[in-house]
């Protein structure tokens, strides 16, 4: 029942920053709206800014899940583990695209310095799964000779980019003034096939490149 509890915390909190940031949040507005006590919230937690990092490690748990998987999947090629990737990156960025500003926003200031960089060592270990599969792939001669760490930032970044804003999305991408992109599956095919694309270029040899 206790974990529960702090799920249901958790899953509230992530609403609640989404809707309103990390300044505009307090304890005390999530404890109302999950119908709990101050003090329940602090005893899991302790504080906003631990809460606000359990809520990054509760989104990065989900994709340290997948690597897991992939990384002892040896039915897939490199370039189908890196597809996987792109695909659940896409799905949960745009999914949860009012949190991950919000997050964003937090590695951009530095206000809050220890939270910057407790976000950072959480997020890391993600990204460190995905440039060892590049690695390995170069190793075995299934990539070309990359610089991983940048391939994985061109993917996120790309990502980034749209989810920005909605006003600059529609803009950048010739949409309607009114559109919402982010809702429509379409939009994310169209993000999936276009990183698809670009890795396919940077990552594979010439001679495998349809």
């Amino acid at each position: 029942m206790s974990d529960q509890k702090k799920q249901h915390i958790i899953q509230t909190a992530i609403t609640l920053f989404a809707e309103k940031g990390y300044e505009g949040t307090t304890i005390r507005d999530l404890a109302k709206r999950a119908k709990v006590n101050v003090a329940m919230v602090n005893y899991y937690f302790g504080s906003k800014e631990k809460l606000f990092e359990a809520l990054v490690e509760s989104r990065a748990g989900y994709m340290r899940n997948l690597l897991d998987e992939l990384k002892v999947n040896k039915s897939l090629t490199h370039f189908e583990k890196i597809e996987h990737i792109i695909f659940h990156y896409v799905n949960r960025i745009l999914d949860n695209r009012a949190f991950f500003q919000v997050m964003q926003q937090e590695m951009l200031v530095s206000v809050r310095p220890e939270l910057n960089r407790n976000i950072s060592e959480v997020l890391i270990k993600n990204v460190e799964e995905i440039v060892k599969i590049i690695h390995s792939g170069i190793r075995k001669k299934e990539f070309r000779k990359v610089d991983a760490q940048l391939t994985f930032a061109s993917i996120i970044g790309t990502i980034q980019q749209v989810v920005m804003s909605k006003s600059l999305c529609n803009r950048m991408l010739a949409l309607p003034e009114s559109a919402d992109p982010f809702i429509q599956p379409r939009f994310k095919n169209r993000i999936r096939k276009h990183i698809h694309q670009m890795m396919q270029t940077h990552l594979l040899p010439h001679t495998l490149n349809p």
